[in-house]
């Protein structure tokens, strides 16, 4: 009988398991042996060339630039997005006046604000990099145009031009983008905390702020680290590169300044046919990212709480 049953999971398993590592483990394998070649993405004919790419790699100032960027990214905007959606998510649920016979409830038209806040993810990330792009224009657009028309004519940034603000600015557009899918997360699971735990501590004296970090974030704290290690993959990967290939000249930003390594490694691969080096960026990526959830997950790790 029991024969059976693992013949049965088993047959189960090894299809998509097989899928699994042909679409996702091999590439990952022929990603890190194409590092040691010099292959142009173009040509079948290359040859192993050891460590060059990894040399070159290290000698690179754009590589160093590239890889501060995306640092900053993976520091910066996780730990922006979540708090604000956390803040929001609160006061959806639980920060609003009292009602009848309740003792917490959330903000009078929760509903219609989770809808306004989920907005930005209905539309793509390309249409969202365009309208921002409008909006940042020094000569045309709507922020430099409410600037003047509050009597600040004479501050008049250049925004995406501007080697010192590009990169704050590329960063607000995705911390726009992403804060209501996680208002939408967090109020899920702040919606499944009975109410009854609430009301205990608030009879017992207890402040809004302290019912937030003594209830609501330990019990959410499972979403919460999850969604900080999605937030820091999306703020590494495919976000990152296409806000910044769309908004910003060059593509990289003036100087540089808005250059992440995901845009870098598409930069050698399709604009200069350098696969091999772009190959040897994108283990490095790798490694960043792999240390980034590690380091959340290791941080983050406490005693499961339920209820």
């Amino acid at each position: 009988m029991q024969h059976g049953k693992y013949r049965f999971i088993v047959g189960f398993l090894i299809v998509p398991l097989a899928f699994y590592a042909i679409f996702v483990i091999w590439p990952f394998i022929q990603s890190i042996y194409y590092s040691f070649t010099n292959w142009t993405g173009l040509s079948p004919q290359f040859s192993v060339t050891g460590l060059d790419n990894y040399r070159r790699m290290m000698n690179d100032p754009t590589f160093w630039a590239s890889f501060r960027h995306s640092v900053i990214y993976v520091l910066v905007l996780p730990v922006v997005v979540l708090a604000i959606a956390l803040f929001l998510s609160f006061m959806l649920n639980v920060g609003g006046r009292r009602k009848k016979g309740a003792a917490v409830a959330g903000v009078q038209g929760s509903s219609f604000y989770k809808i306004v806040y989920f907005f930005p993810q209905v539309l793509s990330i390309a249409i969202v990099a365009l309208l921002f792009q409008f909006l940042y224009n020094p000569d045309s657009g709507a922020l430099n145009a409410f600037l003047d028309a509050i009597g600040l004519g004479g501050v008049q940034p250049e925004w995406l031009g501007d080697p010192g603000l590009a990169l704050w600015c590329v960063m607000a557009v995705l911390m726009w983008s992403q804060v209501g899918f996680f208002v939408v997360l967090f109020s899920a699971g702040m919606a499944s905390i009975p109410k009854d735990f609430y009301e205990a501590a608030l009879l017992d004296g207890a402040s809004r702020a302290t019912t937030f970090f003594r209830i609501t974030l330990p019990l959410l704290w499972d979403t919460v680290q999850s969604g900080w290690v999605y937030m820091g993959v999306l703020s590494l990967g495919a976000e990152s590169f296409a806000v910044t290939q769309i908004m910003t000249v060059g593509p990289g930003g003036p100087a540089d300044s808005t250059n992440v390594l995901s845009l870098y490694v598409y930069q050698k691969a399709f604009h200069s046919g350098q696969a091999g080096y772009a190959t040897a960026i994108g283990v490095a990526l790798l490694l960043v990212t792999l240390v980034f959830a590690a380091g959340v997950l290791r941080m983050g790790r406490r005693e499961r709480l339920e209820f």
